[in-house]
């Protein structure tokens, strides 16, 4: 071997050694950070999970995303979990049906936290997460993810509050009485808001439910923007600059967001991080099972149950997951849109979310890693991972208090 040889396989060693000794420092940081700063992920959908026989938050689970062993691996502090329907027919009987079995949902969630109260609790307020945190456990926030079930009665609003819920996802992927979706191939049923739609964010502003604008139109969107007295959330979504999705917020769309003073929670679902590339292996296996079940909406939850296990098991074969690096360019997206005070994380976990590096819980801080190796600051890490978030909901809880003296 030459002289040359020798010393650039010095060199290679040299760097490869410094490369490693990094980031260990950066996982250690991380790992730092994450016992300082309350840690929150502000969308998942793990209670379908719940009504699986055998599945139990308490222990880890080879199935799905989050569980509360995972959720201390990674550092996770507080999980919104979301009462979600699919959207299906409008009428009375449809209303009632979904209502009921959101109930269920709830009963699901608040029983599941009870099994293991000595580990996490069901938080309500703002103030909650970094209480429990302290006490060494965990925060259950809920969340509800479509307007559907409550129908056309009001009052199922405050109802849901009472259960837990600190936010509505005003609609789905197809339009509701509330208002339109980015999704819906019929297109625009009500150009934005309904009359019903305004009465109901005024009543979540009244009684302090986040209002939140993932999934719909832009119309809606301005709309909400319009009507809200309070800031509002994305509670999963990304950037359309980067990934010219409609479910993804616009540049225009971002800066409204900070007139209102609002946050973004960045989606880990890849087709919201990059433009999805040719996959026809995937796209044939979903299109089987789209004829072989038909009209989603009309399955029994059994039924729904073997459709979602057939589902992850096609993406998990066939999948090209984005990667930690994608989504923390959309954080980075946002920071130099609107600035820092306005981006948090919403990972659609055991909905469809989930990156490379970052499947599950469990893999948490390598999103911090990945946002010290960009030179975030601890201040920022704190707002991202949380302080923002916390922010809208207390202004939320403030106006609520405020007007009900």
């Amino acid at each position: 071997m030459s002289k040359y040889s020798v010393l650039l396989s010095l060199l290679l060693l040299l760097l490869t050694t410094a490369c490693s000794d990094n980031e260990k420092r950066l996982i250690r940081r991380a790992d730092k950070l994450h016992r300082k700063v309350l840690t929150i992920d502000t969308h998942s959908d793990t209670p379908m999970n719940l009504m699986r026989p055998g599945f139990d938050l308490g222990k880890r689970q080879d199935y799905g995303c989050v569980d509360f062993v995972r959720m201390k691996e990674g550092g996770l502090d507080a999980e919104f979990f979301a009462v979600f329907i699919g959207q299906g027919p409008r009428d009375d009987s449809s209303y009632l049906k979904v209502h009921r079995r959101a109930l269920a949902i709830f009963d699901s969630i608040h029983s599941s936290v009870r099994r293991n109260h000595d580990v996490a609790e069901i938080a309500l307020t703002s103030k909650d997460a970094c209480r429990l945190k302290k006490k060494g456990k965990l925060s259950i926030y809920i969340g509800v993810e479509n307007g559907y079930p409550i129908g056309k009665d009001i009052s199922r609003i405050k109802q849901y509050y009472d259960l837990g819920a600190r936010y509505i996802t005003l609609c789905h992927t197809k339009n509701n009485d509330i208002c339109d979706s980015s999704t819906d191939p019929a297109g625009p049923e009500h150009n934005g808001l309904s009359e019903f739609g305004e009465q109901v964010v005024k009543e979540m502003n009244r009684i302090g439910m986040m209002v939140d604008v993932s999934h719909i139109s832009d119309e809606s969107f301005y709309d909400v923007l319009r009507v809200s007295k309070v800031p509002v959330i994305a509670s999963h979504s990304s950037c359309r600059a980067l990934c010219d999705n409609q479910r993804n917020l616009s540049d225009e769309m971002l800066l409204a967001l900070k007139d209102n003073g609002g946050v973004i929670q960045i989606c880990f679902l890849s087709n919201y991080l990059k433009p999805p590339e040719p996959n026809p292996q995937l796209d044939s296996v979903m299109n089987s099972i789209r004829q072989k079940y038909d009209d989603f909406s009309l399955l029994d939850d059994e039924t729904r149950k073997v459709v979602k296990d057939e589902i992850r098991a096609a993406q998990k074969k066939y999948e090209r997951l984005a990667t930690v690096k994608d989504a923390v360019n959309h954080i980075d997206h946002v920071v130099q849109v609107i600035g820092i005070d306005h981006v948090g994380i919403g990972t659609d976990f055991d909905g469809g979310g989930g990156v490379e590096g970052c499947r599950s819980v469990a893999e948490m801080k390598n999103i911090t890693v990945e946002l010290l190796r960009r030179g975030y600051s601890k201040k920022d890490i704190e707002k991202i991972w949380g302080g923002n978030f916390m922010r809208v909901m207390r202004a939320c809880e403030e106006f609520a208090l405020k007007n009900s003296l």
